[in-house]
């Protein structure tokens, strides 16, 4: 109608600009398996192996604890999920087994 502005018509073709849907598609399935192989499968494997790691605690390991504390296991609590960890002949505190980050070898507390 008006000299200046073209009509618009409306396309008959029905697709969509961006093409069908399954491109679409096959990009969130790549972005799905990225997201699992990088981020679940890793943090999975460590929850794993940490929940061994607890399980596996004895009177006599020598453990880290999350808070940089050093010390021997001197009571395993079965039905709670606490341990008694003798940092010196005199020290001793209670953590709970969650706390623990790493079984260390046998001597490491007389070499420090």
């Amino acid at each position: 109608m008006s000299l200046f502005i073209a009509n618009a018509h409306a396309s008959t073709a029905g697709a969509a600009p961006g093409g069908d849907g399954v491109g679409m598609l096959i990009m969130l399935g790549i972005f799905a398996l990225v997201f699992y192989g990088l981020i679940y499968r890793p943090q999975a494997k460590r929850v794993k192996e940490h929940k061994n790691l607890m399980s596996a605690l004895a009177k006599g390991d020598e453990v880290l604890t999350q808070g940089g504390m050093v010390g021997k296991i001197t009571k395993v609590s079965e039905d709670k999920d606490f341990v008694l960890i003798s940092l010196n002949d005199q020290t001793e505190v209670t953590v709970q087994k969650s706390a623990i980050s790493a079984v260390l070898p046998k001597g490491t507390m007389k070499s420090l």
